[in-house]
């Protein structure tokens, strides 16, 4: 491996870590707008889409800590955004479900999230986007096959 492969390998990286932290601070601002942190809408925006989810699988379909689930859904639960419901065949089981005023504000937000995310990457053509999409895949399935 040449010096020239290493640095165009960390030239990547910095790429990558740069263009992840634009489009996070704009989309982040936006979520704040709403009222929202980036967790708070993950969950709001997974349950509006997949329905009603277990409490212990929600931090991992969204990448959070599942320490840190509990608070979030105390947070929507009181803004009356989601119920906690329990399982009727299995007590150890908690779904959080979301609320008509939770998809009703999800119903309104998302539209414009996603608005927002097609604006911030129109700069690419239909064919780089897929383009990026098939390499960046690429990427993360081939770190998750490397063992340390």
């Amino acid at each position: 491996m040449s010096t020239n492969e290493i640095k165009q390998s960390l030239k990547l990286y910095i790429v990558l870590s740069r263009a992840n932290k634009a489009i996070n601070e704009v989309t982040n601002q936006f979520f704040q707008q709403h009222g929202l942190n980036p967790t708070e809408f993950a969950v709001l925006e997974l349950l509006y889409h997949k329905g009603r989810q277990p409490l212990q699988q929600i931090g991992n379909k969204i990448l959070l800590a599942s320490g840190s689930i509990t608070y979030v859904i105390d947070k929507l639960e009181k803004r009356g955004y989601l119920n906690r419901v329990s399982c009727p065949s299995d007590r150890r089981v908690t779904f959080a479900e979301i609320t008509e005023e939770g998809s009703k504000f999800m119903s309104t937000l998302f539209p414009e999230h996603e608005q927002n995310l097609h604006e911030l990457l129109s700069v690419l053509t239909d064919e780089e986007k897929e383009t990026a999409i098939t390499l960046l895949k690429k990427l993360g399935l081939s770190i998750k096959d490397l063992s340390y």
